[in-house]
């Protein structure tokens, strides 16, 4: 799982440097973990984006069935250490909490 979590941020990370906003992120790996980059990246199940039902919203647009990645009938990704995010550049985007 952490494997497939590290690609995800690298994949971040490549994604602020072809849009030219690398320049932004924090110089020391302590403070990347804290969110000192530009941008968010959000993922269905956590605090942010808490309806597990949403991700099939993205399957019907994404098509992800293509490549072999399939949603359960609970909402879960197969294969298992799959993931899936929402990823946004805004600068004043960060991570938040609903209630």
């Amino acid at each position: 799982m952490e494997t497939a979590e590290a690609l995800v941020e690298y994949g971040h990370q490549r994604m602020r440097q072809e849009l030219g906003i690398a320049g932004e992120d924090a110089s020391t790996v302590r403070e990347l973990f804290g969110q000192k980059y530009r941008g968010s990246r959000y993922s269905f199940g956590y605090s942010a984006c808490p309806n597990l039902e949403d991700p099939a919203k993205l399957w019907t647009i994404l098509q992800p069935e293509r490549i072999g990645v399939t949603l359960s009938e609970e909402f879960q990704i197969e294969p298992e250490q799959s993931t899936s995010a929402i990823i946004v550049h805004h600068p004043q985007a960060e991570y938040f909490t609903l209630d």
